[in-house]
């Protein structure tokens, strides 16, 4: 197979959770501990972080990843899902895993594979293991796919454990309660190896405290940490000031990610390196020019990405109710003439709970993403209507977004949001200026 054939195998022989949703979950480590051990068990041959949480942790992998590459590390970074190209889940040093290595690793693990069906997201992180493994990567951020305990990437032994927060998503397969998601999420959590937890409520400290408890594992609450003094969003740049909990000084970073909700990300970020200080040589100078290119040193998409002006157009994945509440937060501190916002969710997500939070005074432009589980457009529009969110439909967010352009004025501000999927299908370079 060529690399296309090679794609195309990957995501039509094997259950992929973005086109069936929870049928391709496997609730168990099964498949993945005996594809590692038919590898010789890559992952017991890289060090690694994993990275776990509801909402921010794709961007905390990407910021741990710019400041190991930027200190000199060989950094290996898996992620997902992907936005444009599937190599984007598998890089090292920023740059994506090659055509020809994702071609002969499924030729060679193809019969094996086939013996044994995993889904598109055990094989894929295999690969990835595999990779950086023979790689000689330094270290390896690892995100999970989906919870914790019984996600595939919770096969690693890590250096240290992140959980970002918790909140609803996937609240068919992890839970419908916040105790119940922190538990599966603090899955994560091994045997003395140190946890930082970014952000808590009532209902899930005790969760992470008794995990850690059993597990003997060191635990760090970066809110106990850091404080967060200021953060403002300017020219496509996050000014963030933190006074460190214990010293009279403040310190502010300035981070490509424009998003004020990287604040807490970040916030978990410094908390985490702390820790790896112990272990690795991290430079203070040098922390602070990874967070301020990140987007250049590991080519992170779509986290309040800027891109047109004149009229503002912004790309943002956010697409459960946090998340989006995060996204309206953000709007309530930007600069605009009128609100127009592109939007579209798959099928299995508390659609309703999010329609209820978005703004009022909006125009809407629904649209779905082209997979199997996007919500049709039709009907995000007719329960919009419930929630007095009133807009147009289109088929394909590409249009949708065109329509938005030729109604804004240059004053008014565009978003793209409700779904990493119809994000993913931005073309991008079309609307930008």
């Amino acid at each position: 197979m060529d690399y296309a054939q090679t794609i195309h195998y990957l995501y039509n022989k094997l259950p992929l959770y973005s086109n069936i949703g929870k049928r391709a979950y496997k609730a168990d480590l099964t498949n993945t501990l005996a594809l590692c051990k038919h590898l010789d068990d890559p992952q017991n041959k890289i060090e690694t972080i994993h990275i776990a949480g509801t909402n921010g942790k794709g961007s905390v992998s990407h910021m741990l990843a710019a400041i190991f590459q930027q200190c000199g590390y060989k950094t290996g970074l898996y992620t997902s899902p992907h936005l444009k190209d599937f190599r984007e889940r598998i890089k090292i040093n920023g740059a994506m895993i090659s055509q020809g290595f994702v071609i002969d690793f499924v030729e060679k693990i193809k019969n094996f594979s086939e013996a044994i069906n995993p889904s598109f997201f055990e094989l894929t992180f295999t690969m990835a293991l595999e990779y950086f493994a023979q790689q000689k990567v330094d270290i390896a951020v690892i995100e999970t796919g989906l919870g914790g305990r019984l996600d595939s990437t919770n096969v690693i032994t890590p250096q240290l454990s992140v959980i970002t927060n918790i909140g609803f998503d996937h609240v068919d397969i992890l839970g419908n309660t916040l105790e119940k998601i922190a538990t599966e999420k603090a899955g994560i959590i091994k045997q003395n190896i140190p946890v930082v937890i970014g952000e808590t409520v009532a209902e899930t400290k005790n969760i992470f405290q008794q995990k850690a408890k059993e597990k003997n594992a060191p635990i760090f609450f970066a809110e106990k940490k850091y404080t967060i003094v200021s953060a403002k969003s300017r020219n496509e740049k996050l000014q963030i000031s933190f006074a460190h909990n214990g010293y009279e000084h403040t310190k502010t970073f300035s981070l490509d990610l424009p998003g004020i909700y990287q604040a807490k990300n970040l916030r978990t970020v410094l908390t985490a390196v702390d820790i790896l200080k112990t272990k690795y040589s991290l430079e203070e100078k040098k922390i602070e020019e990874a967070l301020s290119h990140v987007k250049k040193i590991t080519g992170l998409l779509g986290r309040w990405e800027v891109i047109h002006k004149k009229p503002l157009i912004v790309l943002d994945v956010a697409h459960n109710v946090d998340g989006m509440q995060q996204i309206i937060h953000q709007i309530k501190n930007s600069v605009y003439k009128k609100l127009h916002i592109v939007f579209g969710m798959v099928k299995d997500k508390e659609i309703e709970k999010v329609l209820e939070i978005l703004p009022k005074d909006a125009t809407y432009y629904f649209t779905k993403a082209q997979i199997p589980r996007a919500l049709p457009e039709d009907e995000l529009a007719e329960k919009a209507t419930a929630f007095h969110l009133k807009g147009t439909v289109f088929q394909n967010v590409n249009d949708a977004l065109k329509a938005a352009l030729e109604k804004a004025l240059k004053e008014d501000m565009i978003i793209v949001c409700g779904s990493v999927f119809v994000v993913g299908e931005v073309n991008a370079k079309s609307f930008k200026n």
